[in-house]
């Protein structure tokens, strides 16, 4: 194989490589926070219920805890049928007024499109505007850009291995056998596998909702022995509906699943 049709193969290789690894950093630098970012985070000595249920896990816990919340206070029933039914319409603050508008002036609703539009309100939005011109979250551009990136590091380093595969196939053999094309590109293919695993290790906790300072604040809660109510809201905040030791309201969330426990009837 002439050298010209080899490099018609390889400089490709290092281009998709290149440019996907510079993505990935370019998409790491940009998810940190700034400097002022991390000292107004610093500065922060504890989080709310609603903020440490958004660094955990996102819109959907936010909405999952004021469930929670309304039906512990009797203000809301869930029902291990997965409906959901007002008892309360008078909500507390604008995430339950949320949850109450989400589920509709008939009063009951089934508990998933409730936990959908709480999660989508612009309550929640505000929420995560608010943690993450804190420097708690990772904005959702910074969070995208990490994704996006790291899937065209995967494709890239496919993308090395079949370049590779091809140059093989038209390699003659009495230049020197194979060794000479898998040393050339093994390089690109280091890198972008290197790229990876360095991400895994350094840049994974980027594509969580908590930055760095905001992951530190989390790992300061203690839900204690989750005995009493402020405990085990803390504990959903942090885990999720799974440290509910009620199983009725556990079977509400998995949308009524038999031999759950009692519960709350709904319709």
């Amino acid at each position: 194989m002439s050298w010209l049709l080899f490099l018609l193969f390889l400089v490709p290789a290092w281009a998709f490589a290149g440019l996907a690894c510079a993505r990935l950093c370019r998409a790491a630098v940009r998810a940190t926070a700034s400097p002022a970012a991390e000292m107004r985070a610093e500065a922060r000595r504890e989080l709310t219920l609603y903020e440490a249920a958004f660094l955990s896990g996102g819109p959907r816990r936010v909405a999952d805890l004021t469930l929670v919340s309304m039906a512990r206070a009797g203000r809301l029933l869930l029902a291990h049928t997965g409906w959901a039914t007002v008892v309360d319409p008078e909500g507390r603050d604008d995430m339950e007024r949320s949850v109450i508008g989400a589920i509709g002036p008939g009063g009951q609703e089934r508990i998933a499109p409730v936990r959908a539009a709480a999660a989508a309100a612009g309550t929640v939005r505000s929420l995560a505007e608010r943690l993450a011109a804190a420097g708690l979250a990772v904005p959702d551009a910074g969070r995208a850009g990490v994704a996006g990136a790291i899937q065209q590091v995967k494709a890239a380093a496919l993308a090395v291995v079949a370049l590779g595969v091809a140059a093989l196939l038209l390699h003659p053999e009495e230049e020197g056998g194979a060794a000479p094309v898998v040393a050339w590109f093994a390089l690109p293919l280091v890198l972008t596998l290197g790229s990876l695993a360095i991400a895994r290790i350094e840049i994974h906790p980027y594509t969580r909702w908590a930055s760095p300072a905001g992951q530190r604040l989390l790992g300061a809660l203690d839900p204690g022995t989750g005995r009493s109510e402020r405990e085990l809201l803390t504990a959903v905040a942090v885990r999720g509906v799974h440290a509910l030791p009620d199983a009725g309201l556990r079977a509400a969330f998995a949308h009524g699943k038999p031999g759950t426990g009692t519960a709350h009837q709904g319709q």
